[in-house]
Order: structure tokens, then C-alpha cells, then sequence
């Protein structure tokens, strides 16, 4: 508020409001929607990690492996499952069990990540504890799938 005195001899207050501060908070917020909307617009994409099979271990015969195809579809220790029946097969795996709920994964890499964190979600409810991914070992040229591979 300012006061300003008028040359006309009279001892009125004049009430101005300043609006510079106000304008200059408008301002910095403007910037800052400005910079901020066009990354909430771009998104975000994760890619997922690549994994080095240094030691290959084959699945042992009391572990789960959860397998899903790039259609969708799930196989339970290397069984197709009806569409539905997932979580009640599951849960009749993991009731029983008193200590090891370990559930292994093997994903194809071109399925949708909704279809991972479904099946995910599935398990947990199913009585899973701890999920661990399955990498298949990569081709590397001196090495294939452990076995040295031999020169000509």
C-alpha cells in the first residue's frame, strides 16, 4: 500500500495496491508450468535390464517356474494353464508350503509389461513371497550355453 500526498492541500490517504510482487510470483509460475507440462506429457519408459547367465543352474525339481509366452498365455513348470486358473493352481502349490514360497520367472521379451505385473500381482496374491526372473545365457561367440564352442 502507498501513500502519496496530493498538491491540492488535503490530508486524504490514497489506497494503491502494488502488484508488482504479484506479477512477478505469476511470472515464476508460468516459467515453471512451462518447463514442468511438457515432461508430465512425454511419460515414461522403462526398459527392463538385460541379464548375464554366467553360471548356468537348471531348475531343480521342487522349484516353480511361472512361464508366460509372447501371446499371453501361462505355463507352469513347462504345462499350459486354462485362461482363469492361475491363481488357484498357485495356491494350491504355495499352501502347503511352509518356509520356501520362491516362484521363478521366465518371460518372453517381447510381452507387455501389464501382462508381467498382472501375473506379479497374481502371485502375491496366490501366497508367493519372493519372485526371481530367469535369464536364458546369452551367445557370446567363445562361449554358447556354457559348452566352448570349438574353432575349425
Amino acid at each position: 500500500m502507498a501513500i502519496s500526498t496530493a498538491n491540492s492541500g488535503s490530508s486524504a490517504v490514497k489506497a494503491d495496491i502494488n502488484v508488482t510482487p504479484m506479477i512477478d510470483v505469476m511470472l515464476v509460475l508460468l516459467i515453471i508450468f512451462m518447463i514442468v507440462t511438457p515432461l508430465i506429457a512425454a511419460g515414461f519408459k522403462a526398459t527392463l535390464p538385460k541379464g548375464k547367465n554366467l553360471d548356468p543352474r537348471p531348475e531343480g525339481d521342487n522349484e516353480v517356474v511361472l512361464g508366460i509366452d509372447e501371446y499371453g498365455r501361462y505355463f507352469l513348470n513347462g504345462r499350459p494353464l486354462p485362461n482363469g486358473t492361475l491363481e488357484d493352481q498357485l495356491r494350491s502349490i504355495y499352501a502347503s508350503r511352509t518356509e520356501d514360497k520362491i516362484l521363478y520367472f521366465k518371460a518372453d521379451n517381447k510381452l507387455k509389461y501389464s501382462k508381467i505385473q498382472e501375473a506379479v500381482e497374481t502371485a502375491r496374491r496366490s501366497g508367493v513371497r519372493v519372485m526371481a526372473a530367469i535369464t536364458e545365457p546369452k551367445n557370446t561367440g567363445l562361449f554358447q550355453a556354457g559348452k566352448k564352442k570349438e574353432k575349425k
